[in-house]
């Protein structure tokens, strides 16, 4: 019998699933099978779609505890059930640590830290309920074990929520398996922000041991394999994506002053 991911008659949460790596994860899980719950702070032009199926938006920002409440309202409500929640919405702009004010770096935690603390919390309420459980995963990032200049703030929540999930990994086990998927660089609609025009992008992508920058659907085919029966033996742990790394400095610069 061939191995395949299966999610059919699985409801999935994926916050911020409209757009860049969301959408990858969204239309992973629908090519899967699940039905997917997507929320965002403003509804995409167009909902993700695959395999002739598409998924339901509901607007929140995760910010707000009782927006998250809604959001696992209207899947309950839905549906009867929440199986996977993908804690994806995030992200920060660029800032000096040094003088960026204290409460630009209270926000950055409180998207990147703190609303999935509290979204994987109300998911487990309901998972633990159920008696197939369910699976928390975040979207984390490389930033969380590398540094990251000009983002030390959301590479310090992303460190954060990799902490948060070895140790509720245990506190919720064997009901909830909880993981994070750490991203390396992707290519999305803002690519073009970090990294220019199609030559920038290009030419970032080849410093990577594959070749070329993550693309959305690489992310979520990794998250649909780890909501799945597949990796049931798969908790507290992070997965990095990212491609083999990032090529050491060091080697180019040895070769840069050799004879």
């Amino acid at each position: 019998m061939a191995l395949a991911i299966d999610l059919s008659g699985r409801v999935a949460i994926v916050t911020g699933g409209g757009r860049g790596v969301g959408r990858g994860i969204s239309e992973s899980f629908l090519e899967a099978g699940a039905e997917v719950v997507i929320c965002g702070r403003k509804e995409p032009e167009s909902l993700p779609e695959a395999a002739g199926r598409r998924a339901l938006f509901t607007s929140a920002d995760v910010r707000e505890l009782e927006q998250i409440e809604a959001v696992a309202a209207f899947a309950e409500q839905r549906f009867g059930r929440i199986d996977v929640l993908v804690n994806n919405a995030g992200g920060a702009p660029a800032a000096d640590a040094a003088t960026v004010s204290p409460r630009f770096h209270e926000s950055i935690l409180r998207l990147n830290l703190i609303a999935p603390v509290h979204f994987a919390q109300r998911a487990n309420r309901t998972m633990q309920q159920q008696e197939t459980g369910g699976v928390i995963l975040s979207i984390t990032s490389v930033s969380a074990t590398r540094p990251s200049p000009g983002t030390a703030v959301y590479g310090a929540a992303k460190a954060g929520i990799e902490s948060f999930t070895r140790s509720v990994a245990v506190e919720w086990a064997p009901k909830v398996r909880v993981a994070c998927v750490a991203g390396g660089m992707v290519e999305t609609e803002q690519s073009a922000l970090h990294y220019g025009d199609a030559e920038g992008i290009a030419s970032v992508g080849a410093t990577v041991p594959a070749g070329r920058l993550a693309t959305p659907r690489d992310i979520g085919d990794v998250c649909a394999f780890l909501a799945s029966p597949l990796a049931s033996y798969v908790s507290g742990a992070t997965l990095l994506v990212h491609g083999g790394g990032e090529r050491p400095a060091f080697l180019s610069a040895a070769k840069n002053t050799q004879p």
